[in-house]
């Protein structure tokens, strides 16, 4: 078996050295639906224009939790015999087989955002992405600051089971529980929906009205989250914190509705994904983890260049 993949591996890089011609990186993203994934976009964008061998595309399901849809992308990439695949997996097992397959069709691939599973180890050249582990510890930290150690908290997380969600979600809990006396409530998952993170928040400010804190795990579920403590009447009642930063939660922490919310490198995601493919077709070696970073937006920095860097 370790000559098997030895032998792809010599594959991948001698079609890497001698295939460095012009040609489509596909950049598959989880959904195209959100500011998110159109700021990875961008980034894409910015590295393609920095130089003039190669094109890019752009493509992703109407939502994340449309994982069949997303496998069919891929799929279809390297029927076309694409150059190079940049992909952020929706579910770490599911798109497993599809980046094993272009392992094999000499495709070089580096996954942005959230992990595949372990047993894909070696099929792709590089991953890019926060630290959701570091990031969830972060948010934990500013929790117990901001609310104190003891009272309950809503974790409003979004799709059970991926990669960034088990890092982000699961290290908040984690640190929570190891640094204070502060109760979970929850998680509950929005499939990354606006409206249902809007009804379940909803649901749970009315059926908890003693919470201290909440947190919204991703953009839509932390926009929805957001609009449910406007709509409530409880805006500044309690600490919330949130993840991603598009203009809503941009908003939210500039009028004191959310005290702080974390926000990835998307654009840095988009444009060293797409480099470091462009790097591996030229025979070039990369790192096989780069560390996209995160800033916590509050009132204080968000007009800093440090926020706007991240901010879209």
């Amino acid at each position: 078996m370790k000559t098997l993949k030895l032998g792809m591996l010599a594959s991948v890089m001698a079609l890497s050295a001698g295939m460095a011609q012009a040609g489509e990186i596909a950049v598959i993203v989880k959904t195209t639906s959100s500011n998110f994934w159109q700021n990875v976009n961008k980034g894409a964008e910015a590295a393609i224009a920095a130089q003039s061998e190669h094109t890019f595309s752009f493509d992703g399901p109407a939502t994340e939790s449309a994982v069949a849809d997303q496998v069919n992308l891929v799929e279809n990439a390297i029927n076309r015999g694409v150059s190079g695949i940049v992909l952020a997996p929706s579910d770490p097992e599911a798109l497993a087989p599809a980046v094993k397959r272009a392992y094999e069709s000499g495709i070089p691939v580096v996954i942005i955002d959230s992990a595949l599973t372990d047993s894909a180890e070696g099929t792709y050249q590089a991953f890019l992405s926060t630290d959701n582990c570091a990031a969830g510890e972060e948010v934990a930290k500013r929790m117990i600051e901001e609310a104190g150690t003891e009272g309950k908290v809503a974790v409003m997380s979004y799709v059970a089971g991926v990669g960034s969600e088990i890092g982000r979600v699961g290290c908040f809990s984690e640190y929570l529980a190891a640094n204070s006396k502060l109760e979970i409530v929850g998680p509950y998952y929005s499939q990354s929906q606006m409206a249902m993170a809007l009804n379940q928040t909803t649901d749970i400010l009315a059926s908890n009205p003693d919470l201290v804190g909440i947190f919204g795990a991703n953009e839509p579920t932390a926009v929805g989250m957001g609009r449910a403590i406007l709509q409530a009447g409880k805006a500044g009642q309690l600490v919330a914190l949130g993840f991603d930063g598009n203009a809503d939660l941009q908003q939210f922490v500039r009028e004191g509705l959310m005290e702080a919310t974390a926000v990835q490198g998307s654009f840095a995601m988009g444009e060293k994904g797409v480099n470091a493919i462009i790097d591996i077709l030229a025979g070039e070696k990369v790192d096989s983890f780069i560390n996209t970073g995160v800033v916590l937006v509050d009132q204080e920095n968000i007009d800093t260049d440090e926020a706007k860097n991240v901010l879209y």
